[in-house]
């Protein structure tokens, strides 16, 4: 088949000469005050276009891509808000600090001379009688097996979870809040079993300190700040160690605390949830 070629003057009509199909020729010049009208009109609808779906191969905006430098960057800025801060979570920052120090002084005083602090800081039923208000703040201050404890880890994990959501003092109120009751709820049974005749006069001091009850009670107010999917294993699993403990009955009262510690934790979600949204409003 051959190819033929026209000629100039047959391919570009002159403008206004009908066509073979019977139209007219639109001239360049018109042509061009279209497109530059067209043009203009679009720019208002482009913005627009930008919250429309992309299409299967579209290439995304420069300004929404992330640098890969930049991702393992936030991945530890998010780990990083696990731990304590001096500007993020002032009160669990400096709590742990104290900690760290009495924990240090536990490890390396004299073993006699911490014995005699610990028995100064228990919150037996002696001192409850006594000098309630300095042994309750004075027990808090020391853990329980040391600072490579669970309670430790999660005393710092906690608190940092809680005080991010509702604020020092929210966090204060809940740990002392189970501090104190769960002390109270297990100290209280003893001194009138004492004074029935079920435990002897040396039950009036028995040696009980630590964080383990204002922890438990952080764990329950923190669950009710979490999604569901989270929620319900945490209360399970922790609970779940409670129980067990309980029930090896190797230290019931302090176990039973453990227990009362986490149902006031438990008890404090509306307030929690409340203060939350405050903080977030």
């Amino acid at each position: 088949m051959e190819r033929t070629v026209r000629g100039a003057a047959e391919a570009a009509p002159p403008p206004g000469a009908p066509l073979a199909d019977d139209t007219a020729a639109v001239p360049a010049r018109t042509v061009a005050v279209l497109a530059r009208t067209v043009a203009v009109a679009a720019r208002p609808v482009a913005g627009l276009l930008d919250g429309l779906p992309r299409q299967r191969g579209a290439t995304a905006p420069a300004s929404a891509s992330v640098p890969a430098d930049a991702r393992p960057a936030a991945r530890a800025a998010r780990w990083w808000r696990l731990l304590p801060t001096p500007a993020g979570t002032p009160f669990t920052f400096a709590y742990v600090a104290v900690l760290a120090v009495t924990s240090a002084v536990a490890t390396l005083a004299d073993p006699h001379l911490v014995h005699v602090l610990h028995q100064g800081s228990s919150t037996d039923v002696d001192h409850l009688l006594h000098a309630p208000v300095p042994v309750l703040l004075a027990s808090a201050l020391w853990i329980a097996g040391g600072v490579f404890s669970p309670y430790a880890l999660a005393l710092v994990l906690v608190l940092t979870a809680l005080e991010r959501r509702i604020g020092g003092t929210g966090t204060v109120c809940v740990f002392l809040a189970g501090h104190v009751l769960a002390t109270l709820a297990t100290e209280v049974p003893i001194g009138l079993a004492v004074l029935s005749g079920h435990l002897p006069q040396t039950s009036l001091h028995r040696l009980d300190y630590g964080v383990s009850f204002g922890v438990a009670a952080s764990i329950g107010a923190l669950a009710g700040l979490l999604r569901p999917w989270l929620r319900r294993p945490l209360l399970v699993l922790f609970g779940g160690v409670l129980v067990q403990n309980l029930i090896a009955f190797t230290d019931p009262l302090t176990d039973c605390g453990h227990l009362i510690s986490l149902a006031i934790g438990v008890g404090t979600w509306p307030l929690v949830r409340r203060r939350q949204r405050c903080r977030t409003a």
